[in-house]
């Protein structure tokens, strides 16, 4: 019997994945893409807890050997040794057996940054987390599986946890993605632009996608909330751990509009490799990455170079010759990395165009962001007279971060304007 066949881990893992039953039970998604297996569903949970994102050696393990035999055949070769490992894996055709002592090499570094996990993996407990929160358990096959993560291949999640008020809807990953990425230090051209791209997506049908973090993320997902539509936030730590902690309220409000996701188990902080990691989910969740704002080592840059090697479609926005947070797009279009994005409605409709969509005009509903309400305060915050955004950031008790989004949002309804003196309301006539 498996390690993780005990009843009442089954129970507790079928109902993470929104099931009723244990092994065997038969009902839809997983198994041999047909039938729910509990236990190897169990058994993909511990490998997310073993292995760090993106592990390639566990991810080409997995696909050859299946989830469970590769996991029994690990935890051998810690007292064995590789040796049967490694002739299973030459057999099985494993990706990068073709030189065997390099690949013999790989598997024995990644076996040693396993080993400490392996003693400790507690699916049970990762289980408890998640069900904290109100967490679910996404699997490859299963409901609510975003299939176009399985264009990693072996560097694919083996599961993905998912706070969301929609459950496992197919409304959050099945229509057109566009992801909208750049810098946490934005410029205030930065936030218009963001927000008029992210307001065109919507308009059109297509789900925001983004990472939760400060400046354009933010931006993103405020604008697609502020519409009533579908965004999708991919967390570089546990979906427990709401990251940052001055967007927490921001992600509360993603997940009630579309979804949280994270491949790190629950309790998992998020730390710098993470973040490198979780880019290219987002790149492979959209069908098309754009580039608001990029310094010349901005994390931005690394989505970009994730849906590249995706063949996805990448834009980058201009900006000015002088702008610091434009220098990277400027680069991307310069080494033919991404198009020079020219109007904010090319996102959606390349999106569209990408799932054999028609590309229709938009319909001018304004998009009422005045409901949202860190747009409420700031436009509250505004009197008469121009007011700095550190003004405005006091008035309101709002972060000079979300002042300078929340006024962008404001600016592309036009019911604010910028200029020399700082902010002001436009006087409706």
């Amino acid at each position: 019997m498996s390690r993780y066949g005990r009843p009442e881990l089954l129970d507790a893992v079928a109902q993470a994945a929104g099931r009723s039953g244990g092994e065997g039970d038969g009902v839809g998604g997983l198994g041999a893409r047909g039938s729910f297996d509990a236990v190897e569903v169990a058994t993909r949970v511990a490998w997310s807890v073993v292995a760090e994102p993106g592990d390639a050696i566990a991810g080409g393990l997995v696909d050859a050997l299946g989830v469970a035999p590769a996991f029994e055949s690990v935890l051998a070769a810690l007292d064995d040794g590789i040796d049967g490992l490694l002739g299973v894996c030459v057999e099985r055709g494993v990706a990068g057996t073709d030189d065997p002592s390099a690949y013999a090499r790989a598997l024995t570094k990644a076996v040693d940054r396993w080993r400490p996990r392996l003693a400790t993996a507690d699916v049970g407990a990762v289980l408890a987390a998640a069900e904290a929160v109100g967490a679910r358990l996404l699997v490859p096959g299963g409901p609510g599986w975003p299939e176009r993560v399985d264009d990693l291949g072996h560097h694919a999640p083996l599961v993905l946890w998912s706070r969301s008020a929609l459950g496992a809807s197919p409304s959050v990953f099945e229509p057109p993605a566009v992801a909208v990425v750049g810098s946490r230090a934005n410029t205030i051209a930065g936030s218009e632009a963001a927000a008029d791209i992210s307001s065109r997506a919507v308009d059109a049908g297509c789900v925001v996608v983004s990472g939760g973090a400060y400046g354009i993320d933010a931006t993103a997902h405020r604008v697609a909330i502020a519409a009533g539509a579908t965004t999708v936030a991919v967390l570089a730590g546990g979906v427990d751990q709401l990251y940052p902690t001055g967007n927490v309220e921001l992600l509360r409000n993603v997940s009630q509009r579309g979804a949280v996701i994270a491949e790190s188990p629950p309790g998992t902080r998020p730390s710098r490799w993470r973040f490198l990691a979780r880019n290219r989910l987002i790149a492979a969740l959209a069908d098309v990455t754009v580039v608001v704002e990029a310094g010349a080592r901005s994390g931005a840059l690394n989505t970009a170079h994730h849906a590249g090697q995706l063949g996805r479609t990448v834009f980058a926005v201009p900006g000015a010759f002088s702008s610091a947070a434009s220098v990277g797009c400027h680069r991307l279009v310069a080494q033919g990395r991404a198009q020079l994005m020219v109007h904010p409605d090319e996102a959606a409709a390349a999106a569209i165009e990408q799932r054999g969509g028609v590309v229709l005009q938009s319909t001018g509903t304004p998009l009422l962001v005045h409901d949202d309400p860190d747009v409420l305060r700031a436009l509250d915050a505004l009197g008469r007279r121009s007011l700095s955004v550190d003004e405005v950031a006091r008035r309101s008790g709002l972060s000079i971060a979300d002042a300078t989004d929340a006024l962008a949002l404001a600016q592309v309804q036009g019911l604010v304007q910028h200029g020399v003196g700082g902010w002001s309301r436009v006087t409706q006539r």
